[in-house]
């Protein structure tokens, strides 16, 4: 089989030794005669998958005790009605929300918290098409609000906050880590919430992850389905109803995975290496151009276009009879899009650097 590398946003590339293992326990899982697909999510065989899961994550990310580990549905998207419709609550009525717009999932956060809250967008690089995070100190933010919401890296537009955000008083920051959670070390008390879809850097998609601490719990506006409420949810062990089970095992392995390879922090250091290889090339001449600032570069998701724009097609079928798979820009921004999260290798960036040389020097 010709090597393939694929560079999709999400669904996106997993660990090859993941899911080899997934395949060789796929009809037998640890003798037990079951796949985990036919498991009951109350059963003693996946409880045992569900707790490993929680551990290893909580030890990669240095979660603290006083932060519950959710596993939910609904995708990110879904998580931006989730969110308000359990934290405004805490706030007088009505409440407020603080929002940083640095792009496309930013912007959808923003028109659905404004069906629960008042919005106020502190900040927006929406005049600069959105190539950089707005510098904290131009921030307009309010002095009572139920939370301040972030997307920490902009999957579409190829922007990464590179500090944690300094808020008023106790106002919980809630961050949105979908496209770079696991990539880079956090600090997980500096956030009142943190949650990813795992279709990028955890797992299949179909689970969310949030990581909640325990006083923004028990909070949710009568409004909110039982399924999201994150008391009924937590206290339930993510079993309220039937999790995604096969998600949350695949989830697990790439946790296992990630600490067999030194855990975040040296995947950190691989990451680093990626994408300043990749960048170095983009940069080289003015045949690629990436217009992202400089410091608030994605490490994960590196938006690019040709100088010549005729030339796209002729990019994308040469790049695909090399094995180099689903490099096209979102339909919002075109262009091409390299996403290079923990499971791209070194070598496919390789590749593709070669590639872009070859084809610009063409």
């Amino acid at each position: 089989m010709t090597q393939i590398f694929n560079f999709s946003a999400g669904p996106a590339v997993l660990p090859k030794e993941v899911l080899q293992q997934a395949a060789d326990e796929m009809l037998n899982w640890h003798g037990s005669g079951m796949s985990v697909m036919e498991m009951s999510h109350r059963g003693p065989e996946f409880i045992s998958i569900y707790q490993e899961a929680v551990r290893d994550l909580r030890e990669l990310l240095n979660v603290p005790a006083n932060y519950r580990i959710l596993f939910l549905q609904g995708g990110g998207l879904a998580q931006n009605a989730v969110i308000p419709m359990n934290m405004v609550g805490r706030s007088a009525q009505p409440a407020t929300i603080d929002f940083v717009h640095t792009g496309s999932w930013s912007g959808k956060s923003i028109k659905e918290a404004a069906r629960y809250a008042n919005v106020n967008v502190a900040a927006s690089a929406e005049a600069g098409k959105f190539t950089a995070v707005p510098p904290q100190e131009s921030w307009k933010l309010s002095r009572d609000a139920a939370y301040l919401h972030v997307c920490t890296n902009e999957t579409i537009d190829g922007v990464e906050f590179n500090f944690v955000p300094t808020v008023q008083g106790d106002t919980p920051i809630v961050a949105d880590m979908s496209s770079h959670i696991l990539s880079r070390v956090i600090d997980v008390s500096q956030y009142g919430v943190i949650f990813a879809g795992a279709q990028k850097n955890i797992g299949p998609a179909g689970l969310t992850l949030a990581i909640v601490r325990e006083d923004l719990i028990g909070h949710a506006l009568p409004i909110c389905p039982s399924a999201f409420d994150w008391k009924l949810v937590a206290d339930a062990d993510s079993m309220y109803n039937t999790p995604p089970t096969y998600g949350i095992y695949i989830a697990g392995l790439v946790f296992a995975y990630l600490k067999r390879q030194g855990g975040v922090a040296e995947i950190e250091k691989r990451n680093i290496a990626k994408a300043e290889l990749l960048y170095a090339a983009l940069d080289a001449d003015d045949f690629y151009q990436n217009r992202v600032a400089k410091d608030c570069r994605s490490r994960m998701n590196v938006p690019f276009n040709l100088r010549d724009e005729s030339l796209n097609e002729t990019f994308l079928a040469g790049a695909k009879a090399r094995g180099l798979l689903q490099l096209k820009g979102h339909k919002s921004v075109g262009g091409m899009r390299a996403s290079i999260y923990n499971a791209m290798s070194i070598d496919g960036v390789q590749s593709l650097v070669d590639y872009l040389n070859e084809f610009a020097g063409r």
